[in-house]
């Protein structure tokens, strides 16, 4: 059973405002790996398979540098097909120099972190078989320890690296949030997430389906901290996934009745987290 189909809901895409669209698509084609999937002035849509959109990102009028101590991205999270995809990737980022943020073991992950240029964080990762991960009742046991990056590498093919595979998905995104409970509360009992692991007190791990994460919460920008501005760079929005259109229509029912506001726009429905991270709720 696939993490990230029916019946589970998941995030498939994000949506980020940078400062110089030129330089993002550089960066995105050439370190990350995308093809461009559509082209605008001021916006690009980005894509492994040639036809699904992962990344948006989007140079707003009168756009302002990423905002600190805020709530929105801490990072998205490209999961890869497999450890030998990893490999490629490591391999790519070592000949082209690009400045790496770290390599983590996180017994049900391996996971590469970097920024683009505009700082927006970035986890490109592939996932251990689900049968290794070690379960605590309901929580899954998760770490953080050094990347063994020379086994990785040995798992490499030989052959040139041509961007990302057609496979790669969004696999995950972590936000920063300005409390839990509110927080919780809406994630969970309203879009149906459950929680899956509390990480060290300021930091909550959700998904459905019993994956490790389809998303990462936490405080670590500051309880209380506000919701960057506009047309600031950094997370306009992401994606989340229902498995059919009644789980949505529930989704947004138990929303409204905690005083979220849906929207409707060009055909999406829109919604704030209590922390002010923008949602687009999808079938």
């Amino acid at each position: 059973m696939t993490f990230h189909g029916k019946p589970n809901t998941f995030v498939s895409q994000v949506h980020l405002n940078v400062q110089d669209l030129q330089r993002s698509l550089d960066f995105y084609q050439n370190i990350i790996g995308f093809k461009i999937l559509e082209q605008t002035e001021r916006k690009a849509v980005l894509t492994a398979d040639g036809k699904t959109p992962l990344v948006i990102i989007e140079q707003p009028e009168h756009v302002i540098p990423k905002q600190r101590r805020t709530t929105g991205l801490y990072h998205y999270a490209l999961l890869l097909p497999n450890r030998a995809d990893l490999a490629k990737v490591i391999l790519h980022m070592i000949k082209t120099q690009y400045p790496l943020q770290g390599g983590s073991d996180h017994l049900v992950s391996e996971a590469l972190y970097l920024a683009d240029p505009d700082g927006n964080g970035i986890e490109i990762y592939c996932d251990r078989p689900s049968s290794s991960w070690k379960w605590n009742g309901d929580e899954v046991v998760m770490a953080t320890e050094p990347m063994n990056v020379e086994s990785i590498v040995k798992e490499d093919d030989g052959k040139p690296w041509t961007g990302l595979p057609a496979d790669t998905i969004m696999g995950h995104i972590h936000l920063h949030v300005a409390e839990f409970k509110k927080v919780e509360e809406f994630y969970c009992h309203g879009l149906g997430f459950e929680i899956v692991c509390r990480y060290g007190g300021q930091a909550l791990f959700i998904s459905t389906g019993g994956y490790h994460h389809h998303i990462g919460l936490n405080t670590w920008n500051g309880v209380g901290v506000p919701a960057p501005i506009e047309n600031s760079v950094g997370m306009s929005s992401y994606t989340v996934v229902f498995p059919n259109e009644e789980a949505r229509k529930e989704a947004v029912a138990r929303i409204s009745t905690m005083g979220a506001i849906v929207t409707e726009e060009r055909g999406s429905l829109l919604t704030h987290d209590p922390s002010g991270n923008k949602i687009e709720l999808r079938v």
